[in-house]
C-alpha cells in the first residue's frame, strides 16, 4: 500500500511551504513516499517546485516500478520473463525494452568473466534460495548447472524474441531489476520537474542532484554504520549475506558463495551498481577488488574484524568512521 508524509523541514520528508521565505522565491516542497515493491520497501525522497507537481512525479515513478515489476518480476507467474521461463525452450516474443535490457545484462556477464549470470533460476531452485533453503545432491546440482548460464539465453531484438536453450533453464532477475527500476524512476522524477531526490530500493540508493551523507554497514550486521561519505549523483549498492544468509550463488560453480563479509559499489546508474556489487561479491575481496581496481569502479570490500579494502576509484569517495545518526545505504 502506497502511502505519503509530509512531515517537518529538519526531517527527510518535509514539505515546506515558505518557511519564511520571500514571496517571489519560496521554498521548495519535500515529499516522502513510501510503498512495497519487489518484495522490498521502496522510499521517495524528492525536493521540486510545488507539492502537486511532487505528488505527479512520484506517482509516476511509482508506477514506473508497478510496471516493470509486471512484465519481468519471475515472482508473477503472469509476467513476460515467467513466460519466457515456462517456454521450456520455446521462443517467447518480448517487448524490446526487456530484450535491450537483457542484452546489456548479458554484456555484464561477459565482462565479469560470469561472475555475473542473469541464467540463475535452475541453480536457485537446486540450493532452494526462495523456499528457505536446501542441499542439492550431486545430480541435482549437476543438472542445474546444465541448465543454468548466460551461454543458454538467445535474444533475437530484430523478431523481438528470446529463448532459453535448455527446458529447465531460467531467468533470475533479483541481481539487477532493482537497479533497472531506479534508473526509469530518476528519469522520470527529473522530468516531472523533480530537482533532487534520494531512492531508496530495498537498501540501494540513488541519488539526484544534490549529494546526500550516507553510510556503509557493517558487513556482520546491516543495522549498525561503519564507514561514511557523500554520494555525489549516481548509486550506491550493496552486497553480503548478514541479513539472508548465504543466498548469493557463483554462476561458475554453482555452488554458494562464502559469507566472507560485503562489499558496496559507486556507480553513475543503478543497474551498473546493483550488478557489480553482486559480482564482485562473488569474485571475493582479493580478486574482487583487482578487478574493481583495473576498471576504475569505486568499491569498498568489509570483512569482519578486519580493515575494509579500496578500489582506487573509492579514494575519492573520501570514507570516515561513520557518525551517530548516519543512515546505513
Amino acid at each position: 500500500m502506497r502511502s505519503a508524509r509530509f512531515r517537518a523541514p529538519l526531517l527527510l520528508a518535509a514539505l515546506v511551504m515558505g518557511g519564511g521565505a520571500r514571496a517571489a522565491d519560496p521554498a521548495p516542497a519535500r515529499l516522502e513516499r513510501s510503498v512495497h515493491a519487489m518484495g522490498t520497501r521502496l522510499s521517495i525522497d524528492a525536493e521540486g517546485p510545488s507539492p502537486e507537481r511532487l505528488r505527479e512525479a512520484t506517482e509516476a515513478a511509482l508506477r514506473e516500478t508497478e510496471r516493470i515489476e509486471a512484465a519481468c518480476s519471475t515472482w508473477r507467474s503472469d509476467s513476460s520473463w515467467s513466460r519466457l521461463n515456462q517456454a521450456r525452450g520455446a521462443e517467447t516474443s518480448l517487448d524490446r525494452e526487456w530484450l535491450e535490457l537483457l542484452s546489456t545484462v548479458l554484456s555484464w556477464t561477459r565482462q565479469t568473466d560470469g561472475a555475473f549470470d542473469p541464467v540463475l533460476g535452475a541453480l536457485l531452485r537446486a540450493w532452494g534460495t526462495r523456499t528457505g533453503g536446501r542441499t542439492p545432491s550431486r545430480a541435482e546440482l549437476a543438472h542445474a548447472r546444465a541448465a543454468s548460464g548466460a551461454r543458454l539465453l538467445t535474444l533475437d531484438l530484430e523478431r523481438g524474441v528470446a529463448r532459453l536453450g535448455h527446458p529447465d533453464a531460467a531467468l533470475d532477475e533479483g541481481g539487477f531489476l532493482k537497479g533497472y527500476a531506479l534508473d526509469r524512476m530518476a528519469r522520470l522524477l527529473v522530468v516531472g520537474g523533480v530537482g533532487h531526490a534520494l531512492l531508496d530500493f530495498g537498501g540501494q540508493l540513488l541519488v539526484v542532484g544534490r549529494p546526500r551523507p550516507v553510510a556503509l554497514s557493517a558487513p556482520d550486521d546491516r543495522h549498525r554504520a561503519t564507514l561514511g561519505f557523500v554520494l555525489q549523483p549516481g548509486s550506491l549498492s550493496s552486497s553480503g549475506t548478514s541479513e539472508h544468509g548465504r543466498h548469493i550463488l557463483d554462476p561458475r560453480s554453482g555452488q554458494r558463495s562464502p559469507a566472507w563479509g560485503s562489499v558496496s559499489v559507486v556507480a553513475a546508474d543503478g543497474l551498473t551498481a546493483d550488478i557489480l556489487s553482486t559480482a564482485l561479491y562473488v569474485l571475493g575481496p582479493e580478486r574482487g577488488l583487482a578487478w574493481a581496481s583495473a576498471h576504475e569502479v569505486a568499491a569498498v570490500f568489509q570483512r569482519p574484524g578486519r580493515p575494509p579494502l579500496q578500489s582506487r576509484r573509492a579514494r575519492d569517495l573520501a570514507l570516515h568512521p561513520a557518525l551517530h545518526g548516519d543512515t546505513p545505504g
